[in-house]
């Protein structure tokens, strides 16, 4: 149902009758990894004008690959990881993912 490269890629879906008799298909509900259960690759520091669409084009080669940067640093709320210069962030594979990156620019 999903692309390889989205973060719902694997998760079952599930179906709900309403009162109506119209049947809802849905994803289930999808739990964040724990950062320390992927595997590191890198890091990056952030610099002015960063954010996390272009740091995942710089690290994986693909802006959307942004949830990866969020997974692996324990964001709730990604926009906070760009908030403060000079942060380090880790920089990971998905869970079940091992090795190097497939595609794109090497890890800075």
């Amino acid at each position: 149902m999903f692309e390889a490269t989205s973060r719902y890629h694997g998760i079952a879906t599930a179906t709900l009758t309403l009162q109506d008799g119209r049947t809802v298909t849905y994803v289930r509900r999808r739990f964040l990894p724990q950062p320390g259960d992927l595997k590191f690759i890198g890091e990056q520091i952030v610099a002015p004008g960063d954010r996390l669409d272009r740091i995942a084009a710089r690290q994986y080669g693909d802006p959307e690959q942004a949830w990866r940067i969020a997974d692996a640093n324990g964001a709730l709320r990604p926009e906070d990881l760009t908030a403060v210069l000079g942060r380090r962030l880790r920089i990971a594979l998905p869970t079940g993912v091992s090795g190097a990156l497939p595609a794109g620019p090497a890890p800075s």
